[in-house]
């Protein structure tokens, strides 16, 4: 090649590699983040079409509450509710399992525990999910519409052995109700980020959340 050659080649300015640098490592760690920080909420950043990350003290508030109502060796399923996903690992606890059901692949990282779930097929699961083998469902439908709650529904009722967790907007208070038989939390959830819609909990067992004003 000669240097004319050479010469045709376009270079990037020092400015701009440093900044496609930057971008790259942020990838890599999106994608493989380390051990340490693997289950800090927010290290997958929100789709803000349909997801939304609870506040580090809500998440853990539900945490701790998914724990106690699954009782110790208990199973807890984390359906469209990552961020429960998150501090429940976060605290480092052996004394449970638990699984991340969600559409969004990037929660792969978590390796066995994340099952890939499509409301849309609210019964498509992998054979070692089997009916009724969770002590507690905590679930967060992504999309507030009565289609997504119904779908949504029928995959808590297929896992959990009675116990729910339903975390949803306030409008949806008469359909969860009549779908699940929960009963509206004093407890108000917060997000990471201000939603437009009153958001609230919902349960059908006596809860502690219930005395969380």
């Amino acid at each position: 090649m000669s240097d004319s050659d050479d010469d045709d080649i376009p270079r990037l300015s020092s400015h701009t590699l440093a900044a496609l640098q930057e971008f790259y490592a942020e990838q890599k760690q999106q994608s493989d983040p380390g051990r340490d920080d693997k289950y800090n909420i927010g290290i997958i950043e929100e789709n803000w079409l349909s997801q939304f990350w609870y506040s580090q003290e809500t998440a853990l508030q539900l945490a701790k509450e998914a724990i106690a109502a699954a009782g110790e060796g208990g199973r807890i399923a984390c359906v469209s509710a990552p961020s429960v996903y998150q501090k429940l690992r976060a605290l480092h606890r052996e004394d449970f399992s638990v699984y991340i059901f969600e559409y969004d692949k990037r929660f792969a990282i978590y390796g066995e525990e994340f099952i890939f779930y499509d409301y849309n097929n609210p019964l498509d699961l992998p054979e070692k999910i089997a009916a009724h083998s969770f002590d507690i469902v905590i679930a967060d439908p992504p999309y507030l519409s009565k289609e997504c709650l119904r779908k949504t529904s029928e995959t808590i009722k297929y896992l959990t052995q009675g116990k729910i967790l339903l975390c949803t907007g306030a409008v949806m208070e008469e359909e969860a109700a009549k779908l699940l038989g929960v009963k509206m939390c004093k407890f108000i959830p917060k997000h990471t980020r201000t939603l437009g819609n009153e958001f609230r909990c919902y349960v059908n067992y006596d809860s502690g959340l219930d005395h969380e004003i």
